[in-house]
């Protein structure tokens, strides 16, 4: 008997119980829990955003669209890389104004190339304030999943409030299952068993969130 034959028998086992009229599944779990916590107008719930993103230890900045590029440059002179990997559908304003060269999203590219690459600038496909979460789902102005996890620094611009939404049940209505979620609380981090925290084991070390919005805004760093 096979490994397989062996789990499907306990499987039939543990279920020879189970009445065929029983309620499906979709219907049987209780749905009733709160879909967010508080009622928050969309200013408050872009606070809480930014507050949970720094809580994270996420750098937080908010700007409007007039000035994002500028922004992007200044953080990424700041930084100093030598290259900079570009979604393809990244608009390309977003570094109008900025001087490193750009190493494009290609499915070719190995690991050692891209380990060569200190800095990335991406879209989001949301932002989960209640959590703190930046959701990536790898449409064009996200790129691959991997090009997020390898360089040591990633750029990630949110656009407010329509990519903001409060709580983790709201996201789950908005996002596609069949794409390939990647949900990004603060930079990469794990603890060993003395609880001595370790940043950029298994992603960037450094993660830069940009709040942009249509409305004229200072940049406020968390």
């Amino acid at each position: 008997m096979s490994s397989r034959d062996l789990i499907l028998g306990r499987v039939r086992r543990a279920t020879a119980d189970v009445r065929q009229d029983d309620p499906p599944y979709e219907q049987a779990v209780d749905r009733s829990y709160l879909r967010e916590h508080g009622a928050r107008s969309v200013a408050e719930t872009v606070d809480l955003l930014a507050e949970n993103l720094a809580d994270y230890r996420a750098i937080v900045h908010r700007t409007d669209t007039e000035e994002l590029p500028y922004l992007i440059t200044r953080l990424l002179s700041e930084r100093g890389p030598q290259y900079v990997l570009v979604p393809p559908g990244l608009p390309p304003e977003w570094m109008s104004a900025a001087d490193p060269t750009r190493v494009h999203d290609r499915a070719v590219s190995t690991p050692q190339e891209l380990d060569k690459v200190e800095s990335v600038v991406t879209g989001c496909a949301l932002a989960i304030a209640e959590t703190g979460t930046i959701v990536l789902d790898g449409s064009p102005d996200q790129g691959r999943r991997r090009i997020t996890l390898v360089p040591d620094h990633h750029i990630c611009v949110v656009r407010v409030p329509d990519q903001v939404v409060s709580s983790v049940p709201q996201a789950l209505e908005r996002l596609d299952p069949a794409r390939p979620l990647t949900w990004i609380s603060g930079p990469s981090a794990t603890s060993d068993i003395e609880l001595d925290r370790v940043e950029g084991v298994h992603g960037p070390r450094t993660l830069e969130v940009v709040l942009v919005s249509d409305q004229p805004s200072v940049d406020v760093t968390a």
